[in-house]
């Protein structure tokens, strides 16, 4: 995160009981009733997943619950897609639920696990037409390359999700010890 997204976060979060702070994760010593993690773990590396689940489980109270919320991919890997990791996301890349599960294996219960990547596609398809509709607006701080590279991204990002590629998961965790009944909500 950069302190320019802290601002704005705390910004749209003014009055509500949320606390935005700019701190790595690694750095955590508090205890928790929830941890919510959305596109973090693609960022941390395989090498890492493990230590990242233990924080985790370190910082959750004994009836708590963690949502990991991840792009992911079906095949297991050691390294980011190379073209993404120069121009749109370095060091980045997608856990497979192997590597997940052996993250976790020990520490949490899997409570639930929800596959939903086939939504993704129509949602970069959406977001590459904001992204066009709206380039004129940003055009002078981009330039022409970047407009190139981002669509290329957005549209073979949906592309991978359609084939069903790339995944998109929802996954509740609870601690290994914890008696909590946990009840899926979905409609």
């Amino acid at each position: 995160m950069s302190r320019e997204q802290v601002e704005l976060a705390q910004e749209r979060c003014r009055n509500l009981p949320v606390e935005i702070r700019l701190q790595d994760y690694r750095d955590l010593d508090e205890r928790f009733d929830r941890i919510v993690s959305v596109g973090m773990i693609e960022h941390v590396g395989c090498k890492n997943y493990r230590g990242y689940m233990r924080i985790a489980a370190r910082c959750l109270v004994p009836e708590g619950l963690f949502l990991l919320h991840t792009i992911g991919t079906n095949v297991s890997g050691r390294v980011g897609d190379a073209w993404s990791d120069k121009y749109i996301f370095p060091d980045s890349m997608l856990p497979s639920l192997r590597q997940l599960t052996e993250a976790t294996e020990g520490l949490f219960k899997m409570e639930d696990m929800h596959s939903f990547g086939h939504y993704y596609d129509p949602t970069l398809l959406a977001w590459n037409r904001n992204f066009t509709a709206n380039w004129d607006q940003i055009k002078d701080r981009y330039g022409e390359r970047f407009f190139r590279m981002w669509r290329f991204y957005l549209l073979s990002s949906a592309g991978s999700f359609r084939a069903r590629h790339n995944q998109l998961w929802q996954i509740v965790l609870s601690p290994r010890k914890s008696s909590r009944i946990y009840e899926s909500i979905r409609e």
